[in-house]
């Protein structure tokens, strides 16, 4: 019996030995098999083990304006951060935490308990925070350099420069449009890491040239800080909801100023209304009111169905459109073209436009860039609208002509009535002339580009003589007079419509106009919405018109037309004593 188990003890001793023997060769064998054909793969999976990539974003590039004064900058800022399984003790962590930043107490909780590699705990904190936090050296804490966006001249130009957001990325205005070439690019380091994940040695940084490209806009400081001056003083001087302004040069289509009332500061754009951080002169259509005008007396003249001398009757301040009645705010009888455009006749507008016809007056608007996109260098822009003229109302071809029953923004607006400054020739506008890079040299110029010639040189040669009768005695826009200065200029007051009808009270009051009148340097636009103390474009917007346009002049060193007499006159009576 002994002799049976003895056997069987050996069995099973032979059996295990075996089975063993067979592992203990399956180990050599795989180990030969990694060591010998897998080895590179094994190296590889051992460095991933320890050695990590830390990524870091770029300086971001400046904007400058074009006077090259700073818009908006890149400051070195430092993040604060927390590598969780390094944390010994959570709860005295997170009430160190706590006495440094206001930080909801249940979240960084979680946040330190999370099982990420890493995670953030407060970005872009204040030099003072960040004393405080380096000299409590908590375990797993950690302080990362970061870059955060600042602007200089805070509420200067707000709408056209945008601001970016914690991960430094643009995010409203040219920070938004042009954020490739503002963005830094990506710099990596090779970090190698125990097995909590603290560093003990790094590589050099891969890449080195990671600083983003700058922006040269064409918005000039000088003209952007007279223009929001004025177009401030216009709408709380009229009780205005809100307001805008442009100035544009109209050879080259380059934004000089683009102005907002109420505006933000983008170093604190959180604390502000959604509604206030859009740039609302390329986002926002609007019924134009009388100043569409001079595009439809331009219609009809490049067509040769009007000359400023023709003659309408202005049915003494009441016509009658099928079921419609459209009125004029003064009773004229038989006006010229020339005289309907001086004293805003809405029935000879709509005489005119009757003239011309659905088809003309369609294509010639199209022409001028309505019902279409700009193209301007600035996200968010509207084409307004425009219907097309088979779809028109036998009232329509009348309305649209002096102004209703179409929406422009105040971009295209501007835009448009440049190409009658310059000589017929539409240009595409700009904010943005050139990008350099980080030692300054020019990187892409973005050159004036003329879209198409809308108009005959003589065409817009004719309705700027008519234009300048706007400004005479008579006018709807005299208080745009500038002494020493011709003017061209056209009064606007367009009923609002809210809910798809006419709202009672609500209007927008603007003006649009160049000077000189012979030789345009800047084409500016004012709109003031829903003015309450009086609403006549005449009277609320033209005077800001003016205070822009004589501040302008004198900034570009452009002097009075007739100054040698002044100077004459002024000897004369020092002559007198």
């Amino acid at each position: 019996m002994k002799t049976d188990e003895s056997k069987m003890l050996r069995f099973r001793i032979r059996i295990l030995g075996s089975v063993m023997y067979a592992l203990f060769i399956l180990m050599v064998g795989r180990a030969v098999y990694y060591q010998v054909f897998l080895n590179e793969w094994l190296a590889d999976k051992a460095l991933s083990q320890y050695e990590k990539v830390d990524i870091f974003s770029g300086k971001r590039g400046n904007i400058y304006d074009a006077s090259n004064r700073k818009m908006a900058v890149s400051i070195d800022v430092v993040s604060v951060g927390a590598h969780p399984k390094q944390i010994r003790d959570v709860r005295a962590t997170v009430k160190a935490l706590t006495e440094v930043f206001r930080i909801d107490r249940r979240e960084l909780i979680n946040n330190l308990y999370s099982t990420k590699p890493f995670i953030w705990i407060k970005r872009q904190i204040t030099p003072k925070e960040s004393k405080m936090l380096a000299d409590l050296k908590l375990p797993g804490i950690v302080l990362k350099p970061e870059y955060s966006r600042f602007y200089p001249n805070k509420y200067l130009g707000a709408q056209v420069v945008g601001f970016c957001g914690l991960d430094g990325k643009g995010i409203e205005g040219v920070e938004y449009f042009y954020n490739a070439e503002l963005q830094g690019t990506e710099d990596r380091v090779k970090v190698l890491k125990d097995a909590l994940g603290r560093r003990f040695e790094s590589e050099k940084t891969l890449a080195t040239d990671s600083l983003g490209n700058n922006l040269i806009l064409t918005i000039d400081g000088a003209i952007q800080y007279i223009t929001e001056k004025a177009i401030e003083e216009a709408v709380t001087g009229f009780g205005g909801k809100s307001g805008m302004a442009i100035v544009m040069n109209p050879r080259t289509g380059g934004i000089l100023a683009l102005a907002h009332y109420p505006s933000y500061n983008p170093n604190a754009f959180r604390e502000y209304a959604k509604g206030d951080l859009r740039n609302r002169a390329l986002t926002d259509p609007f019924e134009p009111g009388s100043t569409l005008k001079i595009f439809s007396v331009a219609a009809a003249i490049e067509s040769g169905i009007c000359k400023p001398t023709t003659i309408f009757n202005c049915e003494n301040g009441a016509y009658q459109v099928g079921t419609n009645v459209v009125h004029d705010t003064h009773s004229y009888g038989m006006l010229t073209v020339q005289e309907i455009i001086k004293y805003s006749s809405n029935i000879g507008a709509i005489k005119v436009g009757q003239a011309v016809g659905a088809e003309i007056l369609y294509k010639n608007l199209r022409n001028f860039g309505f019902g279409e996109k700009t193209g301007i260098d600035c996200a968010g822009e509207s084409s307004g609208v425009l219907a097309p003229y088979t779809k028109w109302r036998k009232i329509d071809a009348g309305t649209i002509a002096f102004g209703q029953g179409i929406s422009v923004s105040a971009i295209q607006l501007v835009t448009a009535t440049s190409a009658i400054a310059n000589g017929g020739i539409l240009m595409k506008p700009r904010l943005v002339q050139a990008i350099t890079d980080a030692s300054g040299q020019i990187v892409r110029r973005i050159d004036p580009a003329p879209v198409r010639r809308v108009i005959s040189t003589e065409t817009a040669r004719t309705v700027r003589q008519m234009m300048k009768e706007v400004i005479t005695t008579g006018g709807t826009g005299v208080q745009a007079a500038l002494e020493g200065y011709t003017v061209c200029g056209k009064t606007g007051t367009a009923q609002k419509i809210i809910n798809g009808s006419y709202a009672r009270g609500k209007y927008v009051s603007s003006f649009i106009g160049f000077v000189p009148a012979d030789h345009p340097e800047a084409v500016i636009l004012v709109i003031v919405d829903e003015p309450q103390k009086r609403y006549y474009g005449g009277t609320v917007a033209a005077p800001a018109f003016k205070r822009i346009a004589l501040e302008t002049l004198g900034y570009l060193n452009i002097p009075p037309q007739n100054i040698p007499n002044r100077i004459m006159v002024s000897l004369e009576k020092e002559g007198k004593g």
